[in-house]
């Protein structure tokens, strides 16, 4: 029954002429953690600012208590809602004169970056990307930098290189 309620839910969030290509799985587990991480952060500070903060410049008490029911919502919130959306919402697609990514949560965004505005491709893995094998793809523009998140390493190596050939970029902009 839930599978069912799961699956009219994405059909009525689906969009149409979605990009094809979607970010990998374990995405969900790094956005899982890292919404657990700041969630482990934020809670002592609400307390904190519960009971010592609202007292020492005397604010009203809701005050801390509105601290600290944000910080109780966050955690659902960062934890578990927000990473399914992202995986849901995150596409991308290479092609031979542009590519496409699809990004956002409440607000959706559609970037349509031709091949010859890109300047260089970089990647990047902080240390928890890099334990779930992950890494995240930037095309940079002259204006802007789009980034790719959790790609396999591999394909997002593989990318660099598609994209890097497909913009004419040398290997020293790489």
């Amino acid at each position: 029954m839930t599978q069912g309620v799961l699956d009219r839910l994405m059909d009525r969030l689906r969009l149409e002429n979605e990009p094809e290509e979607r970010i990998d799985p374990r995405a969900w587990k790094v956005w899982t953690i890292a919404g657990a991480m700041n969630f482990v952060i934020l809670l002592p500070l609400a307390l904190a600012f519960d009971r010592f903060i609202v007292g020492l410049v005397n604010l009203p008490p809701l005050a801390g208590t509105a601290a600290l029911a944000l910080a109780l919502a966050y955690g659902p919130w960062g934890m578990a809602i927000a990473p399914w959306l992202r995986m849901r919402f995150w596409r991308y697609e290479v092609r031979e004169k542009e590519m496409e990514i699809q990004h956002g949560i409440f607000i959706i965004k559609r970037h349509l970056i031709p091949m010859v505005r890109v300047q260089h491709v970089d990647t990047e893995h902080g240390p928890l990307m890099r334990y779930f094998g992950l890494a995240t793809l930037f095309v940079n523009t002259a204006a802007t930098r789009f980034p790719i998140p959790a790609l396999p390493q591999g394909r997002a190596e593989e990318l660099r290189g598609e994209i890097s050939a497909l913009a004419g970029v040398s290997d020293e902009d790489v």
